[in-house]
């Protein structure tokens, strides 16, 4: 995703006092258990109104809220001309509607004390809004109110389409931003998830208002959202304003109903070769799961054992990952991370490695290296830590109603209902070593890979030497 904002101040009480709250459970009563505290939070409450929008929430009774519609709508949804429209419609939210100037709207949020955010990814769209629990009326009134009625006037574009340019420039020195993007337009070349979320420049020269409407038109439907919200919500009241400022949205088309078009993997290379950079930049990945397929935990589980490693990292050498150890004594790298990225029925799965142009071998050796000993010599051992750091930062990951609201919208999206602790606990916890190579041997190992190279790489060895790594051979 684009942009994902921490949560801070007032509105971080809500996971936090909930967490205080465990702790003093467990330390008053230390017969509780880790798994009961997990039973111990609020219910997601589930509510579709006539035209089908669905409304979720937890109330976590506290004074501050996060609120803010899902919408099944991103870059993937984009065709080759229209590509950028989706981020394009993000800038255009928090101006003019038919209701308010901008300068009103802005005037109006600040005097609640409120933050309004979005944020746009390849599948998915949001527009949400921080807020005092006694203010959710007048904000849910708002974002139907830019969702809903947005003027589009030409002014307000022109000034648009600069402000996305000059962020294009920005993301350009953003090299990770850059490489991964390169890493979608090879491993999904000729497919819509090839394309970045911005667009291309032609694109977002030429995008005009009746692009931005069409794609309103054609994507912003009732049952194609959520509205999510978390912290001190009453989700009656909830129901009630969904209804009253979210029910004329159409719930049908018109004409042809847009599909979800798959995406083929193709397991190839882009290399862009620029000696005047520091350092190399790659990412090496397969294909992997999506969202609600079985192997997606077995796979994250995989994804921690190779596990992230900095050189700023207080740790040093002292890491549990193998590869991290090896890259403090071979001095392997900059940097490296592993990523698992999920789509709705599709994925990639890889690390993502900053290295000197002098050790792009060595470096990439040692990363294929791990995934084929993972593959076929994963221990019991470091599958329950890598089990115990997922779930760490899973939890940590829920810190505050911002972070909950966005998870409750988006597993509404991906999965049609909100996955409870316990149960992604449970998922967690059935996995062991065998589980992990089970998956590992069906989607890396022996598997063509995708490649992604910025900056000094000369010394990257040519496609088939690294596809021939990626399986051993024993004796």
């Amino acid at each position: 995703m684009l942009l994902r904002s921490l949560l801070h101040g007032a509105g971080r009480y809500a996971a936090r006092s909930s967490f205080r709250n465990a702790t003093t459970a467990l330390q008053t009563n230390p017969s509780i258990t880790y798994e009961q505290t997990l039973l111990n939070v609020p219910e997601t409450r589930v509510t579709a109104i006539k035209n089908g929008l669905r409304v979720a929430s937890e109330d976590y009774g506290i004074p501050t809220c996060t609120v803010g519609i899902w919408i099944d709508a991103g870059s993937r949804f984009e065709t080759a001309q229209n590509n950028g429209t989706a981020h394009f419609l993000e800038h255009m939210a928090f101006k003019s509607t038919n209701k308010r100037t901008q300068r009103d709207l802005e005037v109006q949020v600040e005097n609640l004390g409120a933050h309004l955010n979005a944020y746009t990814s390849r599948e998915q769209t949001a527009y949400y809004a921080k807020c005092f629990t006694k203010d959710l009326p007048q904000i849910v009134e708002i974002l139907s109110d830019i969702i809903q009625n947005t003027q589009f006037n030409e002014e307000e574009i022109e000034r648009e389409r600069h402000t996305i340019l000059r962020e294009m420039d920005e993301i350009e020195n953003n090299l990770q931003e850059v490489t991964f993007d390169h890493l979608h337009a090879t491993a999904y070349q000729g497919t819509p998830l090839a394309r970045s979320v911005l667009g291309s420049t032609e694109n977002i020269n030429s995008i005009k208002k009746a692009d931005l409407l069409k794609y309103v038109g054609t994507h912003y439907k009732a049952p194609r959202m959520v509205l999510s919200a978390a912290g001190g919500v009453n989700h009656d009241q909830l129901v009630r304003l969904s209804e009253e400022h979210f029910g004329k949205l159409k719930a049908g088309y018109e004409g042809e109903v847009p599909d979800l078009l798959p995406c083929r993997f193709s397991g190839s290379e882009i290399r862009v070769r620029d000696d005047e950079m520091p350092l190399a930049h790659i990412a090496l990945a397969v294909e992997s799961t999506g969202w609600a397929h079985a192997d997606t935990i077995p796979l994250m589980i995989a994804s921690t054992i190779v596990g992230n490693w900095d050189r700023s990292m207080a740790g040093g050498a002292h890491v549990a990952s193998r590869l991290g150890q090896q890259s403090v004594q071979y001095n392997l790298c900059h940097s490296y991370q592993s990523f698992n990225t999920c789509y709705t029925d599709t994925g990639l799965w890889g690390t993502y490695v900053v290295t000197d142009r002098m050790r792009i071998d060595d470096a990439m050796s040692a990363i294929q290296d791990e995934w084929c000993r993972i593959s076929t010599a994963c221990t019991d051992i470091e599958v329950e830590r890598a089990k115990k750091l997922f779930k760490t930062n899973m939890l940590l990951a829920l810190d505050g109603s911002t972070p909950i609201c966005e998870d409750i919208g988006r597993q509404l999206l991906s999965y049609g209902r909100r996955l409870p602790l316990h149960e992604l606990n449970a998922r967690i916890d059935a996995v062991d070593a065998k589980t992990v190579m089970s998956a590992m041997k069906q989607y890396v190992y022996n598997h063509c890979p995708a490649i992604a190279a910025v900056g000094p790489i000369e010394q990257l060895r040519e496609y088939n030497r690294t596809r021939s790594r990626m399986y051993t051979i024993t004796h």
